[in-house]
């Protein structure tokens, strides 16, 4: 987890599993008993009606996003969650606040929500191309602007928090060198040439100024109430076991219960029981 004392450092964070980890064969046989607790606690979700779940994932290109919401999320009930990716803002987008799209798509009490890159993109992409701001019509652009960014979504997802919804997020963080085989993996295989795009690489050139943003946008806005989580991403199975129990060892905190019916609903059930058994009797 990323401190919330500010104290986050990049370049002391791992891309790779620690010492002493699982291997590959063992996260993959892991994570499917984590799935199925996953499984069994969204059920639990679903039914309270109390609660929801937002995941919020960031990461460079390549570093196994999608992937990762995947395999998590395999054994979920589609009826109990939906995932949201945000590319560039629409016109309609770029006419509200910057957290005006992502807000809309907010799960409802009892279902999860997954967030492919989420609102933090304006804290990234938009800090290491501040020409896109010009793009927002902003009344003034001051030097303050990533700290009032910051500062807004602290709140709001505070304000979530209050009001029931538990707020996970990830950084996977994967090496530029394993970035780059990825990338060349992409254009060594026809079926996977679909998935890459100069514009990866010339994002990738920008690694320095997107580990800067990265580091004070984590730091910014890592707090209890909606933490941070660093992901080790150069070795997939790894890094989607370790979301995995991140994920069901929180929901599991939040001491979900099926709902309990009172003492003359349960006593009605008794009844249509006997209905139906009388009937299932007439049917032979």
């Amino acid at each position: 987890m990323v401190p919330f004392d500010g104290s986050f450092q990049i370049g002391e964070s791992s891309t790779s599993p620690p010492a002493g980890a699982p291997g590959k064969g063992a996260c993959k046989r892991a994570l499917k008993d984590q799935v199925k607790a996953f499984r069994d606690l969204q059920d639990r979700l679903y039914a309270s009606d109390s609660h929801s779940v937002l995941l919020v994932f960031q990461a460079m290109d390549a570093a196994g996003k999608d992937s990762t919401i995947r395999a998590v999320t395999s054994g979920v009930n589609p009826a109990g969650f939906q995932v949201h990716s945000f590319k560039s803002p629409s016109k309609e987008e770029l006419d509200h606040d910057f957290l005006w799209r992502t807000n809309r798509a907010l799960p409802e009490r009892g279902r999860i929500g997954v967030f492919n890159r989420s609102y933090y993109e304006e804290t990234l992409v938009v800090r290491v191309h501040p020409e896109f701001l010009a793009g927002q019509r902003l009344p003034v652009v001051s030097d303050t602007i990533w700290e009032q960014r910051y500062a807004s979504i602290r709140s709001m997802e505070e304000h979530l928090a209050h009001n029931g919804t538990l707020v996970l997020k990830f950084w996977l963080n994967v090496s530029r060198r394993e970035q780059l085989e990825r990338f060349k993996a992409r254009i060594d295989r026809p079926e996977k040439n679909w998935k890459f795009s100069e514009t990866d690489l010339a994002e990738s050139r920008r690694w320095n100024s997107y580990m800067e943003a990265y580091e004070q946008t984590l730091n910014a806005t890592s707090r209890p109430w909606a933490p941070w989580f660093a992901i080790p991403a150069d070795d997939k199975p790894f890094m989607r076991l370790t979301v995995a129990r991140i994920v069901v060892d929180a929901i599991a905190h939040l001491d979900l219960q099926y709902p309990k019916l009172q003492q003359e609903q349960a006593g009605r059930l008794d009844e249509m029981r006997d209905a139906i058994v009388d009937e299932l009797d007439q049917l032979g």
